[in-house]
C-alpha cells in the first residue's frame, strides 16, 4: 500500500504557509483525494478527505453501514425517535429541528444497524442521551448537535450520568461531524471493550470530562480519533484506558479550561496498557498536552505545541496506522483551519445516500426506502453496471437525486424492453418519474425493444416518462427508437418542467414528446436512420396546453443523423385523442442542424395542420438549417422572451440552469 507524501511545512515562510493552509480548505471544499503526513517522498493518491462511507476502524472487520438497506424516516419528536432508534429492522433516521428529551437526562436506546444522521445543521437532541446497550453492533451517529443535559453545581460529574453518547460493549460505531457540549457526565463515554470505533470531525465544547474510552482491563478496543475539535473542555481529551490501538490525527485542543488542578486537567492520556500514535495533532495552550502510564505506549510524530505546559510523554513503539488502513494526514499547521471550518454538523452532510448494490439491491428498492412526502434530498447512488429492471419513482417521493458514480454515464445503464403494446407508454417505460423535484445525472436510461425484429401494432418503447414538475436530467442518456422520451403532466392543463442538459437523446419516430415545458441544452440529439430514402421519422411529437405558451425549447444542441438527407422532420404536432387545446409549441434555435433535415421540417398528425401549431426556428446553421418558405424563424424580439429562464421560470422563479 502507497501513500502521498508531503514536506514538512517547518521552514516555509509566513505566506507560503498560509498559502499551503488556504490550498488545503480548497481540496477539502471540493472533496479532492490524497493523503500527506510529515515524511519526504511522492506517491499516489490513497483516500478522500470524508464520503459518507466510514473510515479507519470501524470500516474494518466487515466495516460500518448502519441503517443502510433499510427505510429511510424523518423524526420530528422523542417518541418517533425513541421508536426507530430501538427497532430491529435497519433504519436511516434522519432528525429535523431540535428533540427535547423527558424526562430530563434520559436515554435514548440506539439498537444495531441504525443510521442516526440531522437533517442539514439542524438536528438537535437536548438533554437526553443516545446509549448503545452490550451487544449493539452497526451504528452510525452523524451531523448532530448533543446538548444541555448539565446539573448546575456537577461540574465533577458525580450526581449524573447524563453523557451525550454512551456504549458498553458494542461494535462498529461511526461518530462523525457531532457537536457535543454542556452534558451531565462524559460528552463521549465509549466503554468496556467496545471495538471498531472511529470518532471524526467532532466538536467537543464547555465541559469537564469530554470524551472517555475504556473502563476494562482487557485490552480490546481498536479507535480511530481524527480531526475533532476540543475546546473549553478540562480532560478527557480523550483518556484512553486498555486500548489495543489508540489512533489520534489532526486533532486540535485549544481553549483549554483553567482551573489550577495540576493532575486532572491534560489532554490526551494514554493508560494502563493502552498503545497510542498521535500524529499531526495541533495543541495550543494546553496543559499536559499527550501522557502516558509506565504501562502504556505512546507513539507521537508531527504534532505541533503553543503555549504548552506539563508532560508530553512518548515511550515505546506502539503500532503502525498504516499496517490497518490508509488515511489522510494533513499538515498539523492547517489543522485549525481546518478543523474549526469542518467540524461539527455541515449542512452538505445533511443529506441520505442510498447505494445500490452495496446497501439495496435494485434501484426499485432504494426508491422504495424513501419516506412518502420526503422534503430533504435523498441521493440513490448507483454504482457501474447494467441494471434490467423498470423503475418507478411514485408521486409520494419527492427530492430524490438518482446518481451514478462510474467515470461517464454510459457506465451505468437503465434498461428493459417492454413496447407500448402492454400498457401504452406507461407501461413501456423504462423508467417513470410522477414525483416532483427528482434530479438524475451521469445514467444511460434505456428501451432496447426490437422493433424491427417484432410484428407489434404499437411500436412505442419509452426509456423515460416524466409526469413530475421541477425534474432535472444533467449527462444523461436516453436510448430507443420511437417514443424514446416523454415528458408530460398529470393533466392538460397542469404545467410541468423538465430542464436536460449535457445529455444525449435517440430515436426515430416522435422520440421527444409530450406536453411538460422541456428545455433541452448543450445537448446531442440523434435521429436514426430507419431505412427510408424519404422520411426517416420526426424528432419532435410537442402536446403543450394552449395555454402555456413555452412548450419545447431545444437551445445550444447538436442534432446528428445517420438518415439520408432531406428525410427527417424536427416535428409534428400531437393531440392526444384529438384534443383541440393541446397546440404544440417547439423553438430549437442556436443549434447545429445535419443535411437529413427536409426543407419543409414541420408536418401534420392526425389530421390537424402544423401551421396551426406555434412551431419556429431561430439563428439554428448547418447543412440542414436553409430556411424557406416552411420554416417560420422567430422575431429577434420574441427570441429575447424565449430563454431557458423563461420557460423554466414558472412562479417560483425555478433555475437550475443558474447552478452551471
Amino acid at each position: 500500500m502507497t501513500h502521498l507524501h508531503s514536506k514538512r511545512l517547518s521552514g516555509l515562510g509566513p505566506g507560503r504557509v498560509l498559502a499551503t493552509v488556504v490550498g488545503l480548505l480548497a481540496a477539502l471544499v471540493l472533496g479532492a483525494s490524497g493523503e500527506a503526513d510529515a515524511s519526504a517522498g511522492p506517491s499516489p493518491v490513497a483516500a478522500p478527505r470524508w464520503t459518507d462511507q466510514p473510515h479507519g476502524f470501524a470500516s474494518l472487520a466487515g466495516g460500518t453501514t448502519g441503517g443502510a438497506g433499510g427505510r429511510v424516516v424523518t423524526v420530528t419528536d422523542q417518541a418517533s425517535l425513541a421508536r426507530y432508534a430501538a427497532a430491529e429492522e435497519p433504519y436511516v433516521i434522519r432528525v429535523s429541528g431540535a428533540i427535547a428529551v423527558e424526562p430530563f437526562g434520559s436515554d435514548i436506546v440506539v439498537a444495531s444497524n441504525k443510521t442516526i444522521i440531522g437533517v442539514g445543521d439542524t438536528g438537535e437532541i437536548v438533554h437526553g442521551e443516545l446509549h448503545l446497550n452490550p451487544g449493539t453492533s452497526n451504528v452510525i451517529i452523524r451531523n448532530l448537535t448533543i446538548r444541555d443535559s448539565y446539573v448546575e453545581g456537577d461540574w465533577d460529574g458525580k450526581t449524573t450520568d447524563f453523557d451525550a453518547i454512551q456504549m458498553d460493549t458494542a461494535d462498529h460505531v461511526w461518530i462523525d461531524h457531532n457537536r457535543f457540549t454542556h452534558m451531565g457526565d462524559g460528552l463521549l463515554d465509549i466503554r468496556k471493550d467496545s471495538r471498531y470505533i472511529t470518532v471524526s470531525y467532532n466538536q467537543f465544547t464547555n465541559h469537564n470530562k469530554a470524551f472517555g474510552i475504556g473502563w476494562t482491563t482487557n485490552v480490546l478496543t481498536e479507535i480511530t480519533i481524527d480531526h475533532n475539535w476540543f475546546t473549553g473542555t478540562k480532560q478527557r481529551n480523550p483518556s484512553a484506558d486498555n486500548c489495543a490501538y489508540a489512533h489520534l490525527y489532526n486533532n486540535y485542543l485549544a481553549a483549554q479550561v483553567a482551573d489550577g488542578d495540576p493532575t486532572w486537567t491534560y489532554g490526551n492520556w494514554s493508560r494502563g496498557r493502552t498503545r497510542m500514535v498521535i500524529e499531526n495533532s495541533y495543541y495550543d495552550g494546553v496543559q499536559h498536552p499527550y501522557q502516558a502510564d509506565a504501562t502504556a505506549e505512546l507513539v507521537q510524530r508531527g504534532s505541533i505545541l503553543k503555549h504548552t505546559t506539563g508532560r508530553t510523554d512518548a515511550w515505546g513503539t506502539a503500532f503502525d496506522p498504516r499496517d490497518f488502513y490508509a488515511y489522510r494526514l494533513d499538515p498539523a499547521a492547517a489543522v485549525p483551519a481546518l478543523v474549526t471550518r469542518f467540524s461539527g454538523p455541515q449542512k452538505q452532510i445533511g443529506g441520505v445516500t442510498l447505494r445500490v448494490p452495496a446497501d439495496y439491491a435494485t434501484v426499485q428498492a432504494a426508491v422504495d426506502a424513501v419516506p412518502d412526502g420526503n422534503t430533504v434530498p435523498v441521493t440513490i447512488a448507483v454504482a457501474p453496471g447494467t441494471y434490467r429492471a423498470k423503475v418507478f419513482i411514485p408521486a409520494s417521493k419527492p427530492n430524490i437525486v438518482l446518481q451514478g458514480t462510474g467515470q461517464d454515464r454510459s457506465d451505468t445503464v437503465i434498461v428493459y424492453d417492454t413496447p407500448a403494446e402492454y400498457g401504452g407508454s406507461t407501461g413501456s417505460a423504462t423508467v417513470r418519474i410522477a414525483a416532483n423535484d427528482v434530479t438524475a445525472r451521469n445514467l444511460t436510461f434505456s428501451n432496447d425493444f426490437d422493433e424491427a425484429a417484432v410484428e407489434l401494432n404499437g411500436e412505442q418503447a419509452l426509456a423515460m416518462k416524466t409526469t413530475g414538475d421541477r425534474i432535472v436530467f444533467e449527462d444523461t442518456a436516453f436510448l430507443g427508437n420511437q417514443d424514446t422520451l416523454m415528458t408530460d403532466s398529470p393533466k392538460l392543463t397542469t404545467v410541468s418542467r423538465v430542464y436536460v442538459r449535457d445529455s444525449y437523446i435517440e430515436g426515430d419516430v416522435d422520440f421527444v414528446y409530450g406536453r411538460a415545458t422541456t428545455v433541452i441544452e448543450r445537448s446531442v440529439i440523434k435521429a436514426l436512420s430507419r431505412g427510408s430514402a424519404t422520411n426517416n421519422g420526426y424528432i419532435t411529437a410537442a402536446s403543450t396546453w394552449t395555454g402555456n405558451p413555452y412548450g419545447f425549447l431545444i437551445t445550444d444542441s447538436r442534432i446528428v443523423s445517420d438518415a439520408p438527407a432531406g428525410s427527417f422532420h424536427l416535428g409534428r404536432p400531437w393531440h392526444p385523442g384529438g384534443e383541440p387545446e393541446a397546440v404544440a409549441q417547439v423553438l430549437i434555435r442556436d443549434t447545429k442542424l445535419p443535411a437529413a433535415i427536409k426543407a419543409s421540417p414541420w408536418t401534420d398528425m392526425s389530421g390537424f395542420s402544423w401551421r396551426d401549431a406555434r412551431f419556429t426556428e431561430y439563428r439554428n446553421y448547418g447543412p440542414g438549417a436553409e430556411v424557406t418558405a416552411d420554416r417560420p424563424q422567430m422575431s429577434d424580439a420574441d427570441a429575447r422572451a424565449h430563454t431557458v429562464a423563461d420557460y423554466l421560470r414558472g412562479s417560483d422563479d425555478w433555475a437550475p440552469h443558474a447552478r452551471h
